[in-house]
Order: C-alpha cells, then structure tokens, then sequence
C-alpha cells in the first residue's frame, strides 16, 4: 500500500486501545496527507489565488478542515473552548454554490499562511488528546463521540480530493512537482469500446447501519428498485472516444445540450474539456502538476453536462438511445463485477495507490468490464434524493439537505485520489452539473430514457414543521408568530436601512422586516432552514407537507406573490453563521431579532457580549425566548436562567439578561408572546415566549 493511501478503519474490534491507535493512525494519515497536498502550490503567494472565480481562495480550504473538527466537536458539547475564534468563523462555510456561500474578498481578512499553519498544528494536538481520551464504547455508533471524530477525518479526506482539482485548475506556472505525487507514464494503445450486457434484478440501496463503516447521512434509508436488462460500455469513456464528439463539432451543436448545458457553454465559452490543452494541431493533458502528451486510452475528464451531450451525440449518431448509468443500475454493475464493500488496490485505481492520476482505461477489469470503481468518478443521470427512513445527523444536519434539489447529479465510482469512505459500496456524493472533479463517465443502453423529475416537497421534518410555522395556518386564534415579532421590532426600530434577523430559520421574518428596511440579512446556523428563505427568494415558491396522522401529509405549496413579498425580494439575503461566532462582516445594523435563538446557543453569554459592535448608533436589539433551557443544545454551566445559584437562589432568564447587557443596553420593552406550533392535526405546541427589547446606549 502506497504512504499515502489509507483504507478507513471498521467501527468494531475486540480492543478500545487498539481502535484508538487505528483511529489515531487514521486520522494522522488524513491531516498529514491533506496538508502535502498544499506543498504542491509554488509558493505562499499562491495560498491566496483562486483557481476559478465561484471557489474561495487557497488559503480557505487550508484552514477549512482544521476548523471543521473544532466546531463540530464545539456543537456537540465535546469541547468547551475554542482554538481560534476568528479562524473558526472566516474558515467555517465551504461553497457549493448555494446563495448563502459567500465568497465576496471584501468580506474577507485572510491570515497569514504560517498563522495557518500553526493553527492547524494546534488543532492536530486538540484532536489527537482526544482520541487519546474519549471515552467510547465498541462498535462506534452515530451517538458516540469517536463519530465526530472520524467525521471530521472523512471530511477531510473529501477536501483532499476536492483541493486536488482545484490544484489542477491553477495556472501551471502556479504549481510545482512533488516527489510523493507520481504520474502515470502509462498510455496503451486506444481501445474501441463496446456494449457488454448486464441481467437486470432486484436492488436494493441503502445501509441499514450495521455495516462496520462510517457512513453519511444520506447513505442511510431504504431504497428498492427493479432494474431491467441494459447494456454498460466495457470500457470509461476515453479521451481518444471523446474527441470523435469534439470533431463532430459537440461544442458548437447546441442540438447536443439542454438548457443548462447551454448556459454552461454561453458562461464558461468552452470548447475543450477543462484538463486539455490545445497547443497548434498538438493536444496536451494538465496534470496534477504538469502537462503530459495527450493520453488518449486515459478517461477522458468532464462535468456531468458535457457528459449528458456526448450520450446525446452518440444517440443521434448511433439511432440507439444512449445516457450515463442510473444510481441503481450502476448497483447492478457493482453486484456483477463482486466487487467488495471495499474494492482491492488490484482492482482499481483507487486510494492513491498506483499513481497520482488515472491510468489507461483497460488496466483494470472485473469480470469483463473495465474501472467499475476508480481511476475517475463517474457521473450519473440520477439526482441525488434521501432515502426512505433519512434522518439527518445532528453534527451535520446540512451535509445533504440542501443537495436534495435535483440540481446536484450523483458521482459513482471514485477516482485515484478517492480514500477513506470516498471509496467505499455505499458511499453516495453528488455535484452540481457544471462542477469539475475528477469524473468522466461510462455510458448505457437502457429502455428508461431519464429520471423522473420529483416535486420537491420538503421531507425534512423539522424543516416541513418550520415551513408550517411560519407560512402555515394559524391556529387556536393565535396569531402567526413570525408576523408578530417582525411587527413589534418595526414598531421599535428607530432607523430603517438595515436588519439582521439571526436564527431566521425558514425566513418569515426576514422578507416581513423587509417592509420596512432597505436591506435584511437572515441568518441561520443550519442551511436546512434558510435553504427555505432562499428557494423562497430565487424560485418564488416553496413546497412542504404538513403532517397529519402518522405517515399521512397534506402538501402545501406558497408563493411570493400570496405573501406579497414580491417588491421587497431584491432587499433579502440569507447566510449560514454561528450566532455564537459571526463572520465581522456581519455588522452594522439598525436593528437585530433574535427569534427563540438564545436557549438553543452553545453560549449564549459569547453572543450577548458582543452583539452591541454589530448594531449602529440608535440600534435596537429583539429577543425573544421561552426560556426553555436544555443540556441537549447547551451545557448547564452556560445556562442563563433556571436554575438556583450556590446560595439557593433562583436565577431567571431576564435577570441574567439584564446583568449581561446592562452596560451597552436599556431595556426599553417587555412583554409576552404566545405561538402555537402544529405537529399534527390533533397535536400543538402552545408555547409563551419573553419578547424584551433594548436600546444601545450612546
């Protein structure tokens, strides 16, 4: 096995000390590897180039995955402090395009890259004590702490391989050639490819959790399919078969692109797939770190659009119906190469075990059919969807959530930087259809011609239940909560340019404020809540289900125009944040509401403290609470209310309040608010919050 491969360790074993060292070597492996990874950049300049202008700057993902361990074992209460707060706000939010990434410069105050450096260090020490430590029990399940550990690890691992291509997408002159990544010298003579034929069957997706491995959310569930015969190309697509669409003048037919397709070639104004180099008659391959000779029995390289246009091509060429392979009929290719749960290094180009690139597209066969996993990622037809039974896991509710959108196409197979659960059976990632990886694709004859597009209804529950909150009926003669708060901020607010509304959750009072303000930011920690607001904002409507009896839901569906937040849709924007640790951009306001936000905070206390730099001269702060404190979302000892102190004395919420903020506030309000949450026809939460505003002081 190479040095810098590492297989991903089982969750059971006979010996706590023994799963400690695996897991320790594990991780070391991963934050070791991570971190060469950037010494394949010229110099620390580089750190701060982009290598295409929707990602953040180098020095973004460098300190990424550090910060990821840290506040991911801050929200789950396995630490108390943090290593860097600053590192942990600005490094926190990674960018899959979604309207809440941001990645405005301006925003931004990069630090230095030895500061980085050291700080990962500092990290590396944080979590090694710990997996020292942690008390844990055989096998590792989703509730023990060891999970986030190898959570952050798995992360980790997905940024090694994402870093990688966009290490690919530097200017040349940018990168320079490392002694533990080695390209491949190989290019065996161009093979044709052709049709082998695959016996359909009964499929079954889905990891029930008792697998042995870590797993993600969205791997869990149950999904059952029945897949009919199809025919699946022997061979990947190689870049010699791909330049038969390039010749036929693919980039230019728009016949061969749908509608996305052709508002990718309009934007991006390719002609080539991205890895190519044209140079005169001559074609070259970018490689990690160089340009090679054009391998043309290589796979060739390209996002799930040009993908879909080549299957196009050859359907118009051929008068047979070509398309990538669906998720399951890519599990019927699995099944009838008997791969394993964790394929071989002999069977594939996998785990950086041969080489650092792919390698020619018939060196590695499984019963008759060549890189059923590795060398490349292969790009499906099938939008990535939950499986029945989904849940989400509480340290990462919006791993896949906000992916759920059938705008992010699933990628099968793995490549030869893919380690870790990345190679793995069950493993289930997807991408939007103009991102790069290191995908390319197979084709198949089937007699199913596309995934059916699904309605999108909101499956989260938590999420459906925050939708009827907030946009729903009201019940029991109580007014809609939402509505109320923003009513009595307006009421209060002395000047009216811009508001924050911090735990927006599904956005109701944020596009209300908008009345009155020129511009509203809302923010949630959880991109399940806000990616409402959003599709709200982008899309003007938004369905969800509204529970009724066991599994039975009414499906509801709301529109910009019924809420009449029509002219106010262009002053609303919405983020993912840490109430606890806001990015400093985050400033400025005439007012803030805090909706239900303060019992649910790891620490409360870091919020209030600091609020009042956030607000303008004459800026109004809203909170409202039930007080509803639990150990669950925080720790007893950050509790600001009900609980006795040393003496027997009773502590209340508004006390503590007023102890905190009484130095950079007057309360100027208080009052109480009551709402009523529906969790089924027949079931209500009646809850009374606290609503106490406060002026900041001169």
């Amino acid at each position: 096995m190479s040095k810098l491969s590492h297989y991903p360790i089982r969750l059971d074993g006979n010996s706590i000390e023994k799963k400690r060292q695996e897991i320790k070597e594990y991780f070391q492996n991963s934050f070791s590897l991570f971190e060469k990874i950037f010494e394949l950049l010229k110099d620390d300049s580089v750190f701060y180039k982009q290598s295409e202008p929707t990602r953040h700057p180098m020095i973004f993902y460098f300190g990424h995955t550090a910060t990821f361990f840290i506040n991911k074992l801050i929200l789950m209460q396995i630490i108390n402090e943090r290593v860097n707060p600053e590192f942990e706000s600005i490094f926190a939010v990674g960018v899959d395009e979604m309207a809440w990434d941001d990645v405005e410069s301006r925003n931004y105050q990069w630090p230095q890259v030895d500061a980085v450096r050291e700080y990962r260090s500092r990290v590396r020490k944080v979590v090694e004590e710990l997996i020292d430590t942690l008390e844990f029990t055989l096998p590792i399940e989703q509730n023990s702490p060891m999970w986030v550990i190898l959570m952050g690890i798995e992360h980790e691992r997905i940024h090694i391989e994402t870093s990688i291509v966009l290490h690919r997408q530097m200017p040349l002159e940018l990168v320079k050639e490392h002694d533990a990544f080695c390209i491949s010298t190989r290019d065996n003579e161009v093979v044709k490819n052709e049709l082998v034929l695959l016996p359909g069957k009964e499929i079954h997706l889905g990891k029930q959790g008792d697998e042995g491995l870590y797993g993600w959310d969205n791997e869990y569930g149950i999904w059952q399919e029945s897949v009919s015969d199809f025919k699946v190309s022997k061979y990947l697509v190689s870049n010699a078969e791909y330049m038969e669409f390039v010749k036929a003048g693919g980039y230019q037919k728009l016949e061969y692109w749908d509608d996305e397709g052709r508002a990718f070639l309009e934007k991006s104004a390719v002609t080539l797939p991205i890895f190519w180099v044209q140079k005169g008659s001559e074609y070259f391959l970018r490689t990690l770190t160089k340009e090679i000779k054009m391998p043309w029995n290589w796979p060739v390289e390209v996002n799930a659009l040009e993908a879909e246009a080549f299957c196009r091509y050859k359907t118009k060429k051929e008068g047979r119906f070509y398309s990538l392979p669906s998720e399951a009929e890519y599990r019927v290719l699995y099944e009838y190469a008997g791969l394993e749960d964790i394929p071989k290094e002999s069977e594939a180009n996998i785990n950086f075990a041969h080489c650092s690139s792919s390698a020619p597209v018939d060196t590695f066969c499984t019963n008759g059919v060549y890189d059923v996993i590795g060398n490349v990622w292969q790009w499906s037809r099938t939008p990535i969807r939950a499986f029945k039974g989904f849940h989400v896991h509480k340290a990462y509710d919006d791993f896949s959530t906000p992916t759920f959108d059938e705008k992010h196409a699933l990628i099968l197979g793995a490549s030869w930087a893919s380690s870790g659960n990345l190679m793995v059976k069950h493993s289930r990632y997807a991408f939007r259809k103009h991102f790069y990886q290191n995908a390319g694709f197979r084709y198949v004859q089937t007699a199913k011609e596309s995934e059916n597009m699904a309605d999108i209804y909101e499956s989260d529950e938590l999420v459906s239940q925050y939708c009827e909150f907030q946009y729903g009926d009201t019940h029991f003669g109580v007014n809609n909560f939402a509505l109320e708060c923003a009513s009595i901020a307006n009421k209060f607010a002395i000047n009216s340019q811009k508001a924050l509304d911090l735990g927006c959750a599904t956005g109701r009072a944020t596009f209300e404020l908008a009345k009155r303000f020129e511009k509203v930011e809302g923010i949630d920690f959880s991109a399940r809540f806000i990616q409402v607001g959003t599709r709200l904002k982008d899309e003007g409507f938004v369905n969800f289900s509204s529970k009724e009896e066991g599994e039975l839901c009414t499906n509801k569906k709301i529109t910009m125009k019924e809420l009449g937040y029509e002219s106010v849709v262009q002053k609303v924007s919405f983020w993912q944040g840490d109430a606890c640790n806001l990015k400093p951009n985050f400033t400025g306001y005439d007012l803030i509401l805090a909706t239900n936000l303060i019992d649910r905070l790891y620490e409360p206390k870091l919020f209030l403290e600091s609020v009042h730099e956030r607000l303008s001269k004459d800026g109004i702060l809203v909170l409202t609470s039930p007080y509803t404190w639990q150990e669950s979302s925080t720790k007893k000892e950050f509790w600001l209310g009900g609980y006795e102190d040393e003496s027997g004395n009773e502590v209340e919420t508004i006390d503590s309040l007023q102890k905190i903020l009484a130095d950079n506030f007057e309360l100027i309000h208080l009052q109480d608010l009551e709402f009523v949450i529906k969790e089924t026809k027949r079931k209500y939460q009646h809850t009374i919050s606290e609503v106490s505003v406060w002026k900041k002081r001169d």
